[in-house]
């Protein structure tokens, strides 16, 4: 079990990594070694409350593909491991920030200020733009 915040765990079989060759810089070792890591987070299997499953699969995004897992791709490093420490913590911090509850909305009304500021702006707008349609005048 990995552990995601105080009272979040993720299970490690719902992880499965595969290992390919990565593109940009690394001279003649990008071509011999597969260091770029893809991980696969099953959420079916993945142990997480039903309402942090839903907000995960929103906030993935398009790395949520058809079966219902994330894929996240990690080829930032040149080393294999760094990779999939990187992967790992991408999953997590994306799992943090669908564990946080969301902030309830409270509905807000303008103030008395701000309909008066708004109302002086359209009438002077309105003043400036009804002195324009005038006919002109034939001497």
């Amino acid at each position: 079990m990995i552990q995601v915040t105080d009272r979040l765990w993720i299970d490690e079989r719902a992880i499965s990594e595969t290992f390919v060759r990565a593109s940009g810089p690394g001279g003649q070792n990008v071509n011999k070694v597969a260091s770029a890591v893809q991980l696969r987070f099953d959420l079916a299997v993945s142990g997480l409350p039903e309402e942090v499953r839903a907000r995960v699969a929103r906030l993935a995004g398009r790395r949520l593909t058809q079966d219902g897992a994330i894929l996240i791709s990690a080829q930032r490093h040149r080393a294999q491991e760094r990779n999939r420490e990187d992967a790992l913590q991408r999953l997590i911090d994306l799992i943090r920030w669908a564990a946080e509850p969301l902030k309830p909305r409270r509905k807000t009304k303008p103030t008395f200020a701000s309909k008066q500021r708004r109302l002086d702006t359209k009438a002077r707008r309105s003043r400036i733009k009804s002195a324009r349609g005038g006919k002109p005048e034939l001497e």
